[in-house]
């Protein structure tokens, strides 16, 4: 009977912006997901005080959270990541004093997780920003938003020092080659000059925060977080597989920097060729240096990539856009599911950093439909998690150390991409459509109980195929 490791973490993982609510509630000041009312593929609008979207409320988890921990505990959670709202601790980002109230609430957050024996992971910046930053400085363009980041980090590993040993820096670092205004606070329209000097900052303060961490909480540990967008050659022709080196190495990247220290020569060689001339000091080279204590990333599908561009339609999906894969079956978003891809790209990382590993979002969001006697039968998220984790149970086998596995959405939340509620990833469900209207109510889904059933028996439930 195969189990995972007895100190392996279960749990589940969400964002303050697509959960808490409780907009601009006890001094919290406006961000970049804020005035993004459509999601990441909608334009910037400036947000007045009739407007509302459904963010503003989300799924209350602000006001809701000791219900909802008591759920996570139900399941048998160990870990559960969510994020620190930034602007909550210092609303315009700039600022040299703290929020008192927002520090509070974290401070009571961490302290109901911990009356369940639930490990806080926490990234510091997750798909938001204070928009003071954007409209004032230009975002992560400008080198001073290094400065004001280690300022808030410093702040909270200070204050939570004692209750948060597990931390990431940014959510889906390399989210912003594709959505720049998320990631690092940029307009869509911008030249890639412009994105990847910006990038170089976000990179630079990861790792001064890196540092930073050290210094403040030496039993603590902290890592990056990657967008896992594992692509296959579309054929074995040579300048197709040639093609799917290039894309992988476009997000693995991020990770060469952050684990190694410093920006690899094939990145060199794209900058030159881009006619891309990054400001890069003495001290930036110093900085990077301090590399993460693990790596931790995202997993929802992968694709194909061949160098016959011209002949193949790309498909959306997780806003990466990608050759289908004429051998996968996908889902209702029409995001391919390939539970082997999560081996591959485990024992990619295993092979590449020999640093551990945390799979911190994996997850099957579906339209859930309650029937006639007010269940919620979701098997199809039951198969997709499970044939997900039999693949990680292979991949410890193979020799690669797992930290854990934090499913997306374990309760339904506000969908990033375009702020809807009924694509739903939950173990719980909650009563609000895309319309805002319900009674938030929380449901237990049938995979509720399934995923306690693989926690309280460490993987062993798990099926194989």
């Amino acid at each position: 009977m195969k189990t995972f490791p007895t100190d392996f973490l279960w749990g589940g993982a969400i964002a303050a912006n697509q959960a808490e609510g409780a907009y601009l509630t006890d001094g919290k000041g406006l961000t970049t997901s804020d005035v993004q009312p459509n999601g990441i593929f909608g334009d910037v609008e400036n947000r007045t005080d009739g407007h509302e979207q459904i963010k503003d409320v989300a799924i209350d988890f602000y006001h809701r959270y000791p219900e909802d921990i008591s759920l996570f505990n139900e399941m048998g959670f160990t870990c559960l990541r969510t994020s620190i709202a930034w602007a909550r601790i210092f609303p315009k980002g700039d600022e040299q004093e703290p929020n008192e109230a927002g520090l509070a609430y974290y401070d009571a957050l961490f302290d109901e997780m911990a009356k369940y024996n639930i490990q806080p992971l926490i990234t510091l910046s997750h798909y938001e920003m204070p928009y003071h930053l954007v409209t004032e400085y230009g975002g992560w363009g400008n080198r001073k938003v290094i400065e004001f980041f280690e300022h808030y980090a410093r702040t909270v590993f200070e204050r939570y020092k004692d209750k948060v040993k597990l931390w990431l820096t940014f959510n889906e670092i390399n989210m912003s080659l594709h959505a720049p205004l998320t990631g690092v606070g940029l307009p869509a329209e911008s030249s890639k000059q412009a994105v990847y000097q910006a990038i170089h900052h976000q990179l630079v303060a990861s790792a001064r925060v890196v540092k930073a961490l050290h210094e403040i909480i030496p039993d603590g540990k902290i890592g990056n977080m990657l967008l896992g967008g594992l692509v296959y050659p579309l054929s074995a022709k040579p300048d197709d597989v040639l093609e799917a080196l290039k894309e992988n190495r476009s997000w693995l990247f991020f990770g060469d920097v952050q684990c190694r220290g410093a920006y690899p020569g094939y990145m060199k060689r794209f900058f030159k060729e881009n006619n891309i001339q990054l400001d890069v000091t003495e001290q930036d080279k110093l900085d990077l240096k301090n590399c993460i204590d693990f790596i931790s990333f995202s997993y929802y599908m992968t694709g194909c990539v061949t160098a016959d561009k011209e002949e193949y339609e790309k498909k959306r999906g997780n806003i990466l856009s990608m050759i289908p894969n004429p051998h996968l079956q996908s889902s209702e978003w029409g995001w391919q599911i390939d539970p082997v891809g999560l081996r591959t790209i485990l024992n990619m990382l295993w092979d590449r950093y020999q640093k551990p590993l945390f799979i911190v979002e994996n997850g099957l969001g579906a339209k859930d439909v309650i029937n006639q006697d007010g269940e919620i039968i979701d098997d199809y998220r039951i198969e997709y998690i499970n044939d997900h984790l039999v693949q990680v149970r292979e991949a410890i086998e193979d020799g690669v150390e797992v930290m854990g596995y934090t499913s997306w959405g374990p309760i339904d939340i506000v969908s990033a991409s375009k702020a809807e509620l009924s694509k739903r990833y939950g173990f719980i469900y909650v009563d609000r459509n895309d319309q805002g209207e319900g009674t938030l109510e929380r449901k237990r889904k049938k995979s509720f109980f399934w995923y306690q059933d693989v926690i309280q028996s460490h993987g062993a439930s798990l099926k194989e195929k």
